[in-house]
């Protein structure tokens, strides 16, 4: 068991588990969601884009989802960036986001570097792989994102199946601030070591591999491991009803939009986690660990905000 004790980082006092590991609490991320100026305006917090969709991808419905979770985590603008083929069933589905079209080729994205420069025009931060699916097109596609801009990248789903089948050498070589979002098997994926190993020691083969390639990575799973490979922060927030389909989409939302404003950093991105785990045990609470979606942690987002801007008791918990 590990030993707990406060520790001063910054202005801040930390829960330190050991000489690298700190348990993120609400004090600690307050930071991320101060007030704002009466005089600011969206271009203040960040056009931030979401690339992601196929025509196997289950639904317009989910890329809303994602894409208003962002606007709830604070960003200014967000631009969904998807195939034209799906572009007219997901614009219903959409209210104050934006939506930028590109060529597809069986409902796939085409690698069309003009039109990702356009669609990448004056982005803060992009998410990317959400809803993909398969396809040679795509490591083109990332290929030239991580070789030609400097901006936060989340890759999370079949971005992370993507990256994996390339030279992830680009990733130690690219100026973009890569964020890594795996559950264990896409980490598996990722590093070539097996599940049951992993598990074994989730902190060290996170820590070493965000260390070898130059990324954050954010280990989901029951406490989220979020590591730069010299400091690891531990969430321990979210609950059962987070086990529905659309839930990690929900967190790629939240990462993006706090990256509209925020600075991609260890920090800000385990504010994201502990936003989203937090929103969820709300919405836990409301809905039952049993009748809980996806959309459900999205919308309680400004209540669990609110809780962190005034010190909730960090001993109160919605998971039982």
């Amino acid at each position: 068991m590990f030993c707990k004790y406060y520790f001063r980082k910054g202005s801040k006092f930390m829960q330190k588990i050991n000489e690298f590991t700190y348990e993120i609490e609400a004090k600690d991320i307050k930071d991320k969601f101060a007030k704002r100026p009466s005089d600011t305006n969206k271009g203040d917090y960040g056009y931030v884009g979401i690339m992601g969709g196929s025509l196997e991808y289950s639904g317009a419905v989910k890329l809303a989802n994602l894409s208003a979770s962002s606007m709830r985590a604070g960003c200014g603008v967000v631009r969904l960036i998807v195939p034209e083929g799906i572009a007219k069933t997901v614009a219903p589905y959409l209210l104050e986001q934006t939506i930028f079209a590109i060529d597809d080729e069986c409902n796939k994205i085409k690698f069309n570097k003009g039109q990702i420069d356009k669609a990448l025009n004056k982005l803060k931060a992009l998410a990317i792989g959400m809803g993909w699916g398969q396809s040679e097109e795509y490591e083109r596609i990332l290929e030239y994102i991580l070789n030609n801009y400097n901006l936060p990248v989340v890759i999370d789903a079949d971005g992370l199946n993507t990256i994996s089948k390339m030279n992830m050498d680009i990733l130690r070589n690219t100026k973009c601030k890569v964020i890594l979002t795996p559950h264990l098997k896409e980490f598996e994926r990722l590093s070539k070591i097996k599940i049951e190993d992993v598990k074994q020691d989730e902190i060290n083969f996170a820590k070493d591999f965000a260390k070898e390639y130059n990324v954050i990575l954010l280990l989901k799973g029951p406490t989220t491991v979020v590591t730069n490979g010299d400091e690891v922060y531990l969430v321990k927030r979210g609950c059962a009803g987070m086990a529905t389909a659309g839930s990690g989409d929900v967190l790629s939302g939240i990462l993006v939009g706090l990256l509209g404003y925020n600075e991609p950093d260890i920090l800000t991105v385990a504010a994201g986690a502990y936003l989203n785990g937090l929103a969820g045990e709300i919405a836990q609470e409301k809905y039952t660990d049993i009748s809980m979606i996806a959309s459900d942690t999205a919308k309680c987002l400004p209540e669990a905000i609110k809780m962190i801007r005034s010190y909730y008791n960090e001993r109160s918990s919605f998971k039982n």
